[in-house]
């Protein structure tokens, strides 16, 4: 359940409603939800196969400008260099669509395909750095990618929380 001021959090950061929304996975220093965890299907059974979704604009737009950097590309020649990160990356998406079957399970959907996409690329390929770093803020460690990422970040938090829900407060 996510209480009705995370919802309008959410729905601020992202400029509309949340869809498939299962409960905040992760939460920004300044206390706002900044990774939801949403349901693999939608409720209309549309496979949504992003269990882990970046919602913070402040922390969006940084990970776009490392994006824009090079940091992939880099990434991706590490990857097809490095047996181990290969492994540990193959093993990101493995959790990954773990995760994603057990939120289909828990809320009664059909599982989607095995073959089906995880996230941000994975396991081949690094596709989306938003998508490896909120994996790797919902779940720390499990993420080779989404921890480099984050740790190149800087505290997108410290100008404070990215939107205002004090009205919804004072509305109840």
């Amino acid at each position: 359940m996510v209480d009705d001021r995370d919802v309008a959090a959410v729905e601020r950061q992202l400029g509309r409603a949340p869809r498939g929304l299962r409960g905040v996975a992760h939460r920004c220093p300044c206390g706002l939800p900044d990774v939801v965890e949403t349901a693999p299907r939608l409720p209309d059974g549309s496979p949504f196969p992003t269990l882990f979704y970046l919602t913070c604009p402040r922390a969006a737009s940084a990970i776009g400008t490392l994006e824009t950097s090079g940091m992939m590309r880099e990434m991706q020649a590490r990857l097809a260099d490095d047996p181990e990160l290969a492994e540990a990356y193959r093993a990101a998406h493995e959790d990954y669509l773990a995760r994603r079957d057990a939120a289909a399970a828990e809320d009664g959907l059909e599982p989607l395909p095995r073959d089906m996409q995880s996230t941000g690329g994975m396991p081949t390929r690094v596709k989306c750095l938003h998508a490896l770093v909120g994996h790797e803020l919902a779940v720390p460690g499990s993420n080779p990618f989404g921890h480099e990422a984050l740790d190149a970040l800087g505290e997108w938090w410290a100008a404070g929380p990215c939107v205002d829900v004090e009205d919804v407060e004072e509305s109840k």
